[in-house]
């Protein structure tokens, strides 16, 4: 009598393709698609994400003002929901980097690295605004001389100052 040998290896049975149910309770043929799924999905989540950064830079390099126009919008409204702000007018915003360099100035005594400062040229006033904190540190109004008056006057020197006020 013959006898044939019905054991099959794990490792024969797979390679042979079958879709069936391995000795060992394995299904036959399922072996990397959980690594495939995984790969195809971060791949098309990595396209999106490229996509839509590509869309914003090529925004940014038409319209190169639009994120400081944004960044100003944002800035009036935060600071519009501590207090009345001028209507009608844009303000200029510059941006403290250097308090010890302003201490000198009562406006900017309490300042502090990354404080906001809006100027309103029109209302003749100004703002300093904590966005860290969202409070509004000082408000004071502005003296600003008019550009046409600066540009036509020339500087005396200060002899001719002295010997004016000496002879009246």
């Amino acid at each position: 009598m013959i006898r044939k040998n019905t054991e099959v290896s794990e490792e024969s049975f797979l390679e042979e393709g079958n879709d069936q149910k391995s000795p060992s309770g394995k299904r036959a043929g399922n072996k990397g698609w959980g690594v495939t799924l995984f790969l195809i999905t971060l791949t098309i989540a990595s396209t999106g994400a490229a996509a839509f950064f590509w869309r914003e830079l090529q925004a940014i390099k038409n319209d190169p003002q639009s994120v400081a126009r944004e960044e100003t919008r944002s800035l009036v409204a935060s600071v519009g929901k501590l207090m009345d702000l001028p209507d009608g007018e844009d303000p200029t915003i510059a941006t403290v980097s250097d308090p010890e360099r302003l201490k000198d100035q009562p406006f900017f005594a309490k300042a502090k690295v990354g404080d906001r400062v809006l100027i309103y040229t029109n209302a003749r006033k100004a703002i300093l605004y904590d966005p860290a904190r969202n409070k509004i540190i000082d408000v004071a109004p502005i003296n600003i001389g008019s550009v046409a008056n600066t540009e036509s006057v020339e500087p005396v020197p200060p002899e001719e100052v002295e010997s004016e006020e000496t002879s009246q």
